[in-house]
């Protein structure tokens, strides 16, 4: 009887060591792959979270970065933007797929279109795949896709080849009926690039500034900083130093009055209509047909009317 409780409290002490081991090494265990997965988000390697939103315009259009997709709920009939960078060499491929609302809920087919634009918001042509997708009112989804021409490391001025810079891509509804507009839609983007900047053509040539607009769009011009007081300026007295400079006047002539006033169109109309009048009766004087003048000098000759104005050849007559 000894034997066996002496056995039992054995166990019982060596369960009861043997459970804090257990539980320090178990930290130990997780611990290589929470570091493992914090050490791929940090590197980038890992998939990035799409993201769940879009711009309405160029200035609004969220950008995505390489490897990135987006999985954004939109509404029938928005345009809807987004940015991404394009590096020389490279050729991407946007592929966007739209799953629409319930076929119930729809009226019609509906059109929608998938297109590119570079850092000019030149449109971008496409060499490969359907950039205008129809769904019929039974169908649930819609896709679309378009592959970029290879990004040139530089181009002539007059030239819509693609540089190096940054691209949006806009998703429109090009036809649909008045009453699916507002219809809820699930939109999913992804872009794919391949090659580099060693694939990159023509080669000879290099590009002054890649096509990026700024990172500010929209903004006003921040006020200019004052400029920092010179040491002449430092050392003259308070009281002058407190004065701002007068305003510089702009400099009058005698003309100045004429150009400038509330009335002055006035004063040139009525100046160019007694012009124009007198130009006008010059112009008939010395045009004027001098039939009606009468001749300088000597008497005027009398106007015979009548028989008698006839000359009297009965004298001479045999």
């Amino acid at each position: 009887m000894r034997t066996t409780l002496k056995a039992g409290l054995l166990a019982l002490a060596l369960t009861a060591l043997a459970a804090p081991v257990a539980g320090a090494a178990s930290p130990s265990a997780a611990a290589p792959s929470a570091s493992a997965s914090a050490s791929a988000s940090a590197s980038g390697k890992g998939p990035k979270p799409a993201l769940t939103n879009a711009g309405t315009s160029f200035l609004t259009a969220i950008t995505l970065a390489p490897g990135q997709d987006a999985d954004v709920p939109a509404s029938t009939g928005d345009y809807l933007y987004w940015a991404f960078a394009a590096s020389e060499g490279q050729t991407d491929t946007v592929q966007v797929n739209v799953d629409l609302a319930a076929s119930a809920d729809r009226h019609g087919p509906q059109t929608w279109t998938v297109e590119l634009f570079d850092g000019l918001r030149r449109r971008q042509s496409c060499t490969a795949g359907q950039q205008n997708g129809t769904a019929e009112q039974s169908a649930g989804s819609v896709a679309m896709s378009c592959t970029l021409r290879q990004i040139r490391s530089w181009a002539e001025p007059w030239s819509g080849d693609p540089l190096p810079g940054t691209y949006y891509i806009r998703l429109s509804v090009n036809d649909a009926s008045q009453q699916d507009l507002g219809l809820a839609a699930q939109v999913k983007v992804h872009i794919g690039a391949k090659g580099g900047a060693d694939d990159a053509q023509p080669e000879g040539g290099e590009l002054k500034a890649p096509l990026v607009p700024p990172v500010n769009p929209g903004s006003t011009t921040a006020p200019a900083a004052p400029a920092a007081p010179s040491a002449s300026a430092s050392a003259a007295p308070s009281a002058g130093a407190s004065h701002a400079a007068a305003p510089v006047e702009p400099e009058s002539h005698w003309y100045s009055d004429l150009f400038s006033g509330w009335n002055t169109r006035w004063w040139w109309t009525a100046a160019g209509g007694a012009l124009a009048a007198l130009a006008g009766v010059a112009g008939y004087t010395l045009t004027r047909h001098p039939r009606g003048r009468r001749p300088s000098g000597g008497p005027v000759p009398r106007q015979a009317q009548g028989p008698q104005s006839q000359p009297q050849y009965d004298q001479y007559r045999n």
